[in-house]
């Protein structure tokens, strides 16, 4: 169940950073062209951003998992 949970977070934060991907590059060439000093963009900084963001969502949903599995089930029956 973890497993399939975090496959749908995972498939989603790629998609997005597929997306994202090419309009960050696109604006940031466009806005370092009028610099004085110009610098080139590398892939470096899109790779780190995309791991960023896959392990903050790894550790999210890790945590809700265990937090789940932990969780008492009749408080959860009593409360609803």
């Amino acid at each position: 169940m973890v497993s399939l949970l975090t496959r749908e977070f995972l498939v989603l934060v790629l998609v997005a950073n597929l997306i994202a991907v090419p309009i960050a590059y696109i604006a940031m060439t466009y806005w370092l062209r009028n610099f004085a000093f110009r610098i080139e963009l590398g892939v470096a900084p899109f790779v780190l951003g995309g791991l960023f963001t896959l392990v903050i969502v790894l550790s999210t949903v890790g945590y809700h998992a265990v937090r789940c599995a932990t969780a008492n089930p009749v408080n959860a029956i009593r409360s609803g």
